[in-house]
């Protein structure tokens, strides 16, 4: 007789297996590409085993980018410190609008929330023209400052805090705590989970930014590594070299993987320390 159980456990593992691969396979394959001589098939059986494994398309990407490290830094700047700031305004924000009552505050969070229907190209414009008067432009901040504090993140950590007891908020002003202190002591140990989760889509989202660093930056030592890598030469007389192409997309792509897992396992860990205690 066969176990129900056990086939049902087959199936998931098999459906999570199937998943994963599907959602593994495009980068798994850009890198495959890459690593094949110029002028190999990309299509079948043929792209997903390299007849021969060769990394001259890398040194051609950092022939082609000519500041591809800078560029390199510049997106991890940006990304780090963007997420850091990020994520203390939105918190912060998030811990006011959760634990405090003002006068407005209500409607202020409507406001907040309708932002999030407003498209990033309808502020392209004025947010340009101010950033231009204040001599930002071609400069990293103009990167950062606009995103200090979004309408999702707070929204995402507003929500999260509301399930914190007020009890413990009241506790600790007891205890001679200020409101900073209650923040920083009480509060964030206790939404690390929250904070693992967007510090994760934060990055994600910095890291992958096109349309306002290209905008804003006028430089090529001043591009970030998304930017630089779009402006990578496709043509090589009559054809693609695609090989090359991948090559600067998996220099792209690298990094933002071993973020996100190195993120992964924080956020993974506080989960199981970031619950509160009875």
């Amino acid at each position: 007789m066969v176990n129900n159980k056990g086939v049902k456990t087959v199936l998931k593992y098999f459906l999570i297996v199937l998943v994963c691969f599907f959602s593994v396979f495009p980068v798994l394959w850009i890198f495959l590409i890459s690593i094949k001589p110029v002028g190999e098939s990309m299509t079948g059986l043929e792209a997903i085993l390299p007849n021969k494994v060769t990394l001259d398309n890398y040194a051609n990407v950092i022939k082609l980018v000519p500041y591809l490290f800078q560029n390199l830094w510049n997106s991890i700047f940006v990304s780090v410190i963007g997420t850091v700031t990020t994520l203390f305004f939105c918190s912060l924000a998030g811990f006011a609008f959760a634990k405090y009552w003002f006068p407005g505050r209500n409607a202020l969070y409507i406001f907040l929330l309708a932002t999030m229907m407003v498209p990033q190209e309808v502020g392209v414009i004025p947010l340009f023209i101010i950033f231009r008067n204040l001599g930002l432009v071609n400069n990293h901040w103009g990167l950062i400052i606009p995103r200090l504090a979004t309408a999702v993140g707070i929204f995402y950590m507003t929500e999260y805090m509301r399930d914190i007891p007020d009890e413990l908020v009241e506790a600790a002003k007891i205890d001679g705590c200020s409101d900073f202190m209650v923040y920083l002591r009480i509060i964030m140990p206790v939404v690390k989970p929250a904070l693992s989760s967007w510090a994760v889509l934060t990055m994600i989202a910095r890291w992958n930014d096109f349309f306002w660093p290209l905008i804003l930056l006028r430089n090529t030592k001043s591009y970030t590594l998304m930017v630089a890598i779009s402006n990578l030469p496709v043509s090589d007389g009559m054809s693609t070299p695609w090989q090359t192409v991948m090559a600067g997309v998996s220099i792209a792509v690298f990094p933002l993987l071993l973020c996100y897992i190195i993120l992964q396992s924080f956020q993974v860990v506080n989960v199981t320390m970031g619950a509160v205690k009875g």
